[in-house]
């Protein structure tokens, strides 16, 4: 069955033209769709849930409808100095877009220009929107608009995002130019995207399956608050009596839950061990892969493994750079969360309600000890204060003291 996804002029258009209609040329048969969903029975009257193109009909008056003149204007016509990102379905560039009607300040995106060939960029482009335009969520980036148009150079498409200044949370572990990423900025930051994912999982008439969790798809606002980006490969999580989606496999390598790769199966536990995967680099700042490391150490996850999280040996996995700046009983329960959420069996694994909570103790266990690192500080800095302050003079009050000493004489040679 073919799907057709219609863009009704009932959104909002910055030049007053209505949306384009397209349709998924995929043709490919969605276990998702309305002809699999769960039907109502005399037994069963719940009624069954929407699908997500169903779900966008209703707010797709939020988005805007770009033109492309408007996009290519923004970004000095695609110029390659203000390009911010490339991945396989595309080029992300830094835009300046001017209020519709002239009077006030020009708002910065983020416009990512799909590939024109392939079909596989039209599918995540259509799947973004779709996504992006019924989710509302401060861990989830804000998608603002779209474009979708022939051009003398074809078909263009493209998504208009807020931008985030702070680029991703690879760039702040892993690139060298940035500050280090402190322990407790860490924990905030992942523990923002975890609620995003619950939110996907737990918090919609659906489940989302994310399925491309990664520390490249966190991204950092000014105050660096984390928001997901990328919804390209998202998918509706299984209806009714259906225990999984089966899907073809794509992903970034080193991320894929074992079991989507080895058999397709898709569910939200595919996302837990991705997630799993990213706490182990914020543990130990190391990407997933790194093959100018000794063999040993090219694979993170196997690499971990040789340093047990209830092993002596567990702090030598912490990354260098935090100094010791860290709770250690704080590092113990994030290796021992990443831990459960890489259980092989797919269904030991966490939900991400339980995830958020475990990171939530992990952060008040950080601060706390932060607080008290503090208080001692503060009382051995007072301690050696008492110590060296001069011995105070019986019978001369400290006035009459300074009345009866002879200024001091400094001479310079």
């Amino acid at each position: 069955m073919k799907c057709f996804f219609p863009f009704k002029d009932k959104s909002k258009s910055r030049q007053g033209n209505s949306a384009p209609e397209l349709k998924n040329k995929s043709g490919s048969n969605s276990d998702n769709s309305a002809a699999n969903r769960s039907t109502k029975s005399a037994g069963n009257p719940a009624p069954s849930p929407r699908s997500i193109p169903e779900m966008y009909r209703e707010k797709q008056h939020n988005l805007t409808v770009f033109s492309f003149s408007e996009l290519r204007h923004a970004t000095n016509d695609f110029n390659k100095l203000l390009k911010i990102g490339e991945g396989g379905f595309g080029s992300v560039y830094k835009g300046t877009l001017k209020p519709p009607n002239g009077n006030g300040d020009p708002t910065v995106v983020a416009i990512k220009k799909l590939n024109r060939h392939g079909l596989q960029g039209h599918k995540e482009w259509l799947a973004e929107v779709q996504f992006l335009g019924i989710v509302d969520h401060p861990n989830l980036v804000k998608l603002l608009g779209y474009c979708s148009a022939e051009s003398e150079r074809g078909i263009q498409r493209l998504l208009v995002y807020e931008y985030m200044p702070n680029r991703s949370l690879e760039d702040h572990l892993f690139h060298g130019t940035s500050a280090v990423l402190p322990w407790k900025k860490r924990l905030e930051i992942i523990l923002g995207a975890a609620q995003g994912l619950a939110y996907l999982h737990e918090g919609l008439e659906i489940q989302v399956i994310y399925r491309d969790f990664k520390s490249s798809n966190v991204l950092l606002d000014k105050d660096f608050k984390p928001k997901l980006s990328d919804f390209g490969l998202a998918r509706e999580g299984p209806v009714g009596d259906r225990t999984h989606v089966s899907t073809a496999v794509v992903g970034t390598y080193g991320y894929a839950a074992p079991e989507y790769v080895d058999t397709g199966h898709l569910t939200v536990k595919s996302d837990i061990y991705s997630f799993g995967v990213v706490l182990y680099e914020i543990l130990t700042g190391r990407r997933t892969l790194e093959r100018n490391r000794p063999t040993a150490e090219q694979k993170l996850l196997e690499w971990v493994k040789q340093y047990p999280v209830d092993s002596n040996r567990f702090s030598m996995i912490i990354d260098l750079r935090l100094r010791n700046q860290y709770s250690f009983s704080a590092a113990r329960k994030i290796a021992k969360l990443a831990d459960s959420c890489l259980i092989k069996n797919a269904k030991d694994r966490p939900t991400m309600g339980h995830v958020v909570e475990i990171l939530k103790q992990a952060l008040e266990e950080s601060e706390e000890a932060s607080s008290s690192a503090n208080r001692s500080s503060e009382s051995s800095a007072s301690k050696r204060a008492t110590l060296t302050k001069p011995p105070h003079r019986a019978g001369i009050t400290d006035n009459a003291s300074r009345a009866t000493q002879s200024p001091r004489q400094i001479c310079f040679s």
